[in-house]
């Protein structure tokens, strides 16, 4: 059997988007298990000595991911809405509940659906993810209940949990998003994702 890939993510991150609405399909044509494991940027860009996102500290480099960003929504076929440039809470936007929400909801066979309908309402929708309201909202129409899941969401053991994947992530070496580890091996980017998915299917 080949060896599984986990999904690292960040649902702040543009490109975790690309990669959370691709990954599934790329995955099952190759039979591979992919596990899917949200985490924070916030302490490793800290960590580098960066406040925000990179792509916020250097407008060049976020200029073109944005028009990056176009190219890519349009050849995959997905909904895309540029943030606002005058609002700087727009991006990145503030993830943790929703991070925490994707643990508890990732135990049960809609969290997948959750997820990507994060991804859509933050960066197809221009909505914000870190409102308790929408994301209830988003677990309902998954399939959960938005009420147990948000109680899960502020409970220690999830909070503990999401720490946890945030100093797993560290040790890997892992320092952006979306991030694929498969026996040992660390994937960076989108693009990065069918190598993944391929050289879990080189070690089986």
């Amino acid at each position: 059997m080949p060896k599984p890939v986990t999904f690292w993510f960040e649902f702040a991150s543009t490109y975790s988007y690309l990669a959370a609405m691709r990954v599934d399909a790329e995955a099952k044509t190759r039979a591979v298990e992919v596990i899917w494991k949200p985490f924070l940027l916030g302490p490793i860009f800290a960590a580098q000595g960066w406040n925000t996102s990179p792509f916020a500290i250097y407008p060049a480099k976020g200029e073109n991911m944005w028009r990056d960003m176009q190219r890519l929504t349009d050849k995959y076929g997905l909904g895309f809405s540029r943030p606002a440039a005058d609002d700087p809470r727009a991006f990145p936007q503030h993830s943790v509940l929703a991070a925490r929400a994707a643990i508890v909801a990732l135990h049960e066979p809609w969290g997948q659906d959750f997820c990507r309908s994060v991804y859509v309402a933050q960066f197809a929708e221009g909505r914000d993810i870190s409102d308790p309201v929408l994301l209830g909202d988003l677990i309902d129409a998954a399939g959960g209940a938005s009420q147990t899941v948000l109680f899960g969401a502020h409970a220690r053991h999830t909070k503990d949990q999401l720490r946890k994947h945030v100093e797993d992530a560290m040790a890997l070496g892992i320092y952006g998003a979306p991030s694929f580890t498969v026996d040992g091996e660390l994937f960076w980017g989108n693009d990065r994702l069918e190598d993944a998915l391929d050289w879990a299917l080189r070690r089986s």
